[in-house]
């Protein structure tokens, strides 16, 4: 399943709608035999791609899949009909399809007579390659996550403004790896005023990714015709308007979204309550000063704190990745 989980998470950011999923065919012996990871819409699904790998040796043997197997005619044939003629003796998945188009897959492979073991690695599935779409899933809206960077003390500028660099290169390669597989980046357009930011997603030698994501800018002011977020590096949105709830429903049609703004930004899509998860990079230096990373969330009083809890902390070079999700 760990490897399953390892396609999956190479092709994030390339199947909408689809999931991202990945198999793995063992052969009668157990020995791997073939992988795979769903391809763009159009493209085969995971599982088609690993039995292709695997050819005559899936016959009798395993595969291993982070997403119950599809049992409808969507663009291609259902997986479980690949998987039957192939004859695949065992079938083990993490997560259960939420979709009722789709599902039933278990059910049907089951009644085949294959063996069907159902929840292995699901805790890695749901809150790793899996979390934005089961979230769309879910919701019908996508998952939103805030990610910033900020000094031990919680500054994400200097008292003069200055915020390059907080974070070490680990951090930010890692941040470009992240947009490399979102569907939206959103700013306010106080951050384009004052950094004139090109959200792109970059490889270390400052190439272009393949993959660029959607450009949001947000807010009420006209931001000039030569921002670089106007560039042809990618696609930008302008918005205007300062309510949060406008902006996830205008990204109604995306899946994995990432808000990048400054602290004005953050605190208004945390008051709204919409977001979904938060990415902190956390740098091992002190600051002091004005200049933090969040601004009014509403609280008055600690019984009033906004509840969350940590589901990973990662180092990342010499700094701290923190991920947290609601309480």
């Amino acid at each position: 399943m760990a490897a399953a989980v390892e396609q999956a998470e190479k092709v994030k950011g390339t199947t909408y709608p689809n999931p991202p999923v990945g198999a793995v065919i063992l052969d009668a012996d157990g020995e791997i035999a073939g992988v795979g990871a769903t391809e763009p819409p159009g493209g085969p699904h995971a599982e088609v791609l690993a039995l292709r790998r695997a050819g005559e040796r899936a016959a009798g043997g395993t595969a291993v899949v982070t997403l119950e197997p599809c049992n409808h005619v969507g663009r291609t044939p259902p997986c479980v009909d690949a998987l039957l003629a192939a004859q695949i003796a065992n079938v083990v998945f993490a997560v259960a399809d939420p979709n009722p188009v789709a599902a039933g897959g278990a059910a049907r492979l089951a009644r085949a007579g294959v063996a069907v073991t159902a929840g292995v690695g699901a805790d890695a599935v749901s809150g790793g390659p899996l979390r934005e779409w089961l979230h769309k899933q879910r919701t019908g809206m996508p998952h939103v996550t805030w990610k910033f960077a900020a000094s031990v003390d919680g500054r994400s500028a200097a008292a003069d403004g200055t915020s390059r660099w907080i974070t070490g290169e680990a951090a930010r390669a890692d941040v470009h790896r992240r947009r490399a597989i979102a569907d939206a980046i959103v700013v306010g357009t106080g951050t384009v005023f004052a950094d004139d930011p090109a959200l792109t997603a970059r490889r270390p030698d400052g190439s272009l990714t393949e993959h660029q994501p959607l450009r949001v800018v947000v807010g009420m002011r006209e931001i000039s015709p030569d921002a670089t977020v106007l560039n042809d590096d990618s696609r930008t949105m302008v918005i205007r308007t300062r309510d949060p709830h406008e902006v996830v429903q205008a990204l109604s049609d995306r899946t994995d979204v990432l808000v990048e703004g400054g602290p004005t930004l953050a605190g208004a899509f945390l008051r709204a309550g919409v977001i979904d998860r938060i990415l902190a990079y956390v740098a091992p230096i002190l600051l002091g000063g004005p200049i933090t990373a969040i601004d009014d969330v509403g609280v008055t009083s600690i019984g009033q704190a906004h509840r969350w809890r940590f589901d990973g902390v990662h180092p990342v070079g010499p700094d701290v990745l923190l991920s947290l999700v609601r309480a």
